[in-house]
């Protein structure tokens, strides 16, 4: 009934205005957490799951990965975690077919998870020959290529 009234008195304009509160949307956070043991696990995990919007928390320890899915602040949940004493920082990599370039020196990393690797802006050098001679190389030893290597 209350619904009812604050709906009419909203249409003519009479009444009290209630604030309307936006709700966060449901976002999923990963991060990297070091990890060494079930404590460890239990310690992150209840440190997260008590956070006010949390809905889950997955951990992966092999990975060193945590999921927290909620309607949650991503630096929040990075300084929760943080304060449990663990090292922890944002979900570093992306899957290894995402990168372009994923053997460079500033993305492949031996730490990464397999398939995965470091997340990085490709740099791209400014003079534009530079550019086509890496194009050159990268495709010389393409499978798109039909006049390419093919040693085996």
């Amino acid at each position: 009934m209350g619904g009812t009234l604050e709906y009419l008195s909203g249409l003519f304009g009479g009444g009290h205005k209630s604030k309307k509160l936006k709700k966060k949307q449901i976002q999923t956070v990963e991060l990297k957490v070091r990890m060494d043991c079930d404590g460890c696990e239990l310690k992150v995990k209840k440190a997260l799951s008590s956070m006010k919007g949390v809905e889950s928390v997955t951990i992966n320890r092999k990975q060193q990965k945590v999921t927290v899915v909620g309607r949650v602040d991503a630096n929040k949940v990075l300084k929760r975690a943080k304060a449990t004493g663990k090292k922890a920082e944002l979900w570093p990599y992306v899957p290894y077919n995402l990168v372009t370039y994923p053997y460079i020196t500033q993305a492949y990393d031996k730490k990464a998870p397999p398939g995965y690797v470091r997340k990085v802006e490709p740099v791209l050098s400014s003079n534009p020959e530079n550019i086509r001679q890496e194009e050159r190389y990268i495709t010389m030893f393409s499978d798109e290529n039909p006049n390419s290597c093919s040693v085996m």
